[in-house]
């Protein structure tokens, strides 16, 4: 393993990360003839890669409607305290709420923006009303209800 750690990242790390953000499923010899290095190669830098860091998973993309989420929701939420203390409180419990695809800490009239994927308006209806409002620290929701997914999941630009 001593390649490994002089290795740094190079242009066929990039390709290889290229094809598999494209395509997951790739067979390590099928990704080899791709980026045009060796079985034995290919294996070794991909390997590296997810050890580095650089791949986090591997994952199929499920079509929400097909397994009865076709609402997808956004909610903007202020806390009724901006301390490092609330702010842990209500990623923990956001952490353990499935519905929550991403939750994320931003700036400007929000503390946090939430992507929900639920089955349907009054499917939100609930969640908002038994978990969401009773989240530690809230003091506020804005809702918004996606009319129409233009882009989703793109792919990482480099």
């Amino acid at each position: 393993m001593e390649e490994s750690s002089e290795q740094t990242f190079d242009r066929i790390d990039i390709k290889i990360l290229r094809a598999l953000q494209a395509e997951g499923r790739l067979t390590n010899a099928e990704l080899a003839a791709r980026v045009n290095v060796s079985a034995a190669t290919c294996h070794r830098r991909t390997q590296r890669l997810f050890e580095e860091g650089y791949i986090t998973g591997v994952r199929a993309e499920i079509a929400p409607a097909a397994v009865g989420l076709g609402a997808l929701v956004m909610v903007g939420v202020v806390l009724d305290r901006s301390t490092p203390e609330s702010f842990a409180a209500f990623e923990e419990a956001a952490l353990k709420l499935k519905e929550v695809l991403d939750c994320n800490l931003v700036a400007g009239d929000f503390d946090y923006l939430l992507k929900i994927r639920v089955r349907d308006m009054a499917d939100f209806n609930k969640l908002h009303g038994q978990k969401l409002i009773a989240l530690p620290g809230v003091r506020q929701t804005r809702t918004f209800f996606v009319m129409k997914e233009v882009k989703e999941n793109a792919r990482l630009p480099f």
